[in-house]
């Protein structure tokens, strides 16, 4: 018995120094700083603004326009595999990032250095870093969208009387709009000369008796070598890049 009273006052003793190295709630949370429950609400919203931050890159970016064009390209060339989709998609991130290079700057500059450096709060670093987009996707939307989104939004989210900032929750998907629009457009002229090359290869192999071959097959490397010999993807990306105001 003495045995084992002896051995549980060791125990505890040992327990002694890991218990004094458990910091307090003072030491998670410094003085000043926000109360734990706002610390782990800070913690879920950056996560959850993470895990959507593909979602972000294409809503208020280039690149819904740039990937639905270069998705047209393929279809219009008729190839289904090349270039692979990672091809195309790596290929519109980085030029997403070209064209958005300013923005990117002026938001990282203004709002994220300071915000990491504690010079200003978290409200004022949100303004600071979506100023640069609201101005991107104010010059690129259509006042047409824009105006549509503004008069069925409520009354919470229309603009006040002497205010001209609008509201990202009508901003957003006015942008979204115009570029889906746009990128049809290009999409539409993109195809053109390959439907073009199509109807007249079908035409000619109508013409010849041969109605088992499919035109397909024959124009495929025809609206190849047209595309190389025009210096296509020149003409596509730089349309494109300029095509940004």
């Amino acid at each position: 018995m003495k045995r084992l009273f002896l051995g549980l006052a060791v125990l505890a003793l040992s327990a002694l120094p890991a218990l004094a190295q458990i910091p307090s709630l003072d030491q998670l949370v410094p003085p000043g700083d926000p109360t734990a429950s706002g610390r782990i609400m800070q913690f879920v919203a950056l996560l959850t603004v993470l895990s959507v931050a593909p979602g972000l890159l294409i809503m208020v970016t280039s690149f819904t326009r740039i990937v639905i064009a270069l998705s047209f390209l393929r279809s219009g060339l008729g190839l289904q595999t090349t270039p692979a989709n990672i091809v195309l998609v790596s290929l519109a991130l980085f030029m997403t990032f070209y064209v958005m290079g300013p923005t990117f700057d002026r938001a990282w500059n203004n709002g994220v250095q300071p915000l990491m450096k504690r010079e200003i709060t978290e409200q004022e670093a949100f303004q600071r870093i979506t100023t640069p987009f609201r101005t991107f996707m104010r010059a690129n939307v259509r006042e047409k969208d824009l105006q549509m989104f503004s008069d069925l939004a409520s009354e919470t989210l229309k603009p006040k009387a002497g205010e001209t900032e609008i509201d990202l929750r009508v901003l957003i998907p006015a942008f979204m709009i115009s570029e889906l629009r746009r990128a049809f457009e290009i999409g539409f002229l993109i195809v053109l000369p390959f439907l073009v090359i199509d109807m007249i290869v079908a035409t000619l192999t109508m013409s010849m008796g041969m109605m088992m071959l499919p035109p397909t097959v024959i124009s495929l490397p025809f609206k190849v070598l047209f595309f190389v010999l025009i210096d296509g993807w020149n003409l596509l990306i730089g349309g494109l890049i300029r095509s940004f105001v």
